[in-house]
């Protein structure tokens, strides 16, 4: 079966491929940016951000020498800012032991911040051309179907057996050109639901399909109930300045700033003192609704509800800082936070 699935999909792949900017481009760089922005984005999304952050930092070397701030301003809208940290720590690595080359070695590639798995096959196959198998969330998805996979894929064992697989059906010298035209079918012909087996150049190829399974494949372990959180925000303002807080570097917004908050139980208006002064060591007072935000992460659901504040004195802390109302949008922010800046 494999040179039948292989021949199959790369011929459709040569009249089907989408087109990308990260497609072709002769440095690996571009191929490692893409990638990781790719993560659980939409290629769509993806693509005005590639081509931002590649002329912004070109090279491995201008990513290196670039601030922290620099990097998540770039970052901002695409979300799982750790792999924007990961990036950015990686590129220094590059820079300073590889001479600003992302390094061909297998175990190199993996000892980098941010590059797992998937990663190294992704790098290893489309930028160098090596016969290396990987297994994101489309091919996941293609091969369970291919070969009706009851295995939960999430799971370790079912994991494994994707992973064998993907190594065990690669066409050997065209990996590359292979693992994207798995992504590709993922993305546009075996989608998660009423996936288009009319169109599919590996139906006659397909356990799922002539069982009757496609619907039921991939095989998910069942998801916990997501929580929800009420956070209360003070949005204090003085002589043209507002008051932002950094995260810390580390954790969910690592690095991002935010107007003072916390969580609250009952009223937010009434619990905004509280939360402010357990988190930041100040007094507030709450004034008027500037707005209330959702936002849904990952692993919980969060709504937040804004008010101008108040304050007679602001604790002196490092990651406390007064920023002119006009210049908020040179700071880093997550979706909560600068829609309420916008409504500034």
């Amino acid at each position: 079966m494999t040179d039948n699935l292989s021949s199959r999909l790369l011929a459709w792949y040569r009249l089907n491929a989408r087109s990308m900017p990260w497609r072709g481009h002769p440095d690996p760089y571009a191929v490692w940016v893409s990638e990781i922005m790719l993560q659980q984005t939409r290629v769509e999304t993806v693509i005005p951000y590639f081509e931002k952050w590649m002329a912004r930092f070109p090279t491995v070397t201008a990513l290196a020498k670039a601030s922290e701030q620099e990097v998540l301003n770039q970052w901002e809208g695409l979300g799982y800012y750790s792999r924007a940290r990961n990036l950015h720590k990686a590129a220094k690595i590059v820079a300073e032991k590889y001479n600003g080359e992302l390094p061909r070695d297998l175990d190199a590639l993996r000892g980098l911040p941010g590059i797992g798995r998937y990663t190294v096959g992704a790098i290893a196959s489309i930028a160098f051309g090596m016969d290396e198998p990987t297994l994101d969330g489309n091919l996941r998805r293609v091969f369970a179907r291919l070969f009706d996979v009851s295995e939960p894929a999430d799971a370790p064992k079912g994991e494994k057996l994707l992973w064998d697989l993907a190594a065990e059906h690669l066409p050997k010298g065209q990996a590359g050109d292979y693992n994207q035209a798995l992504m590709d079918l993922g993305a546009t012909i075996c989608l998660p639901k009423n996936p288009r087996c009319l169109l599919c150049p590996l139906t006659e190829l397909c356990a799922a399909r002539e069982a009757g399974t496609q619907e039921l494949r991939p095989v998910l372990k069942p998801k916990k109930e997501t929580p929800h959180v009420v956070h209360a925000a003070a949005v204090i303002v003085r002589e043209g300045k507002v008051l932002l807080a950094q995260r810390p570097s580390e954790g969910l917004l690592g690095g991002m700033w935010e107007f003072p908050n916390g969580p609250v139980a009952g009223d937010p208006a009434e619990g905004l003192a509280q939360a402010v002064e357990t988190g930041y060591g100040f007094q507030v007072q709450a004034g008027e609704t500037v707005g209330v935000v959702q936002h849904a992460y990952t692993h919980f659901k969060i709504t937040v509800h804004a008010f101008r504040a108040e304050a007679a004195r602001v604790s002196r802390r490092p990651n406390l800082q007064w920023v002119p109302i006009a210049e908020l949008e040179n700071y880093p922010m997550g979706k909560v936070d600068r829609q309420i800046a916008r409504k500034l």
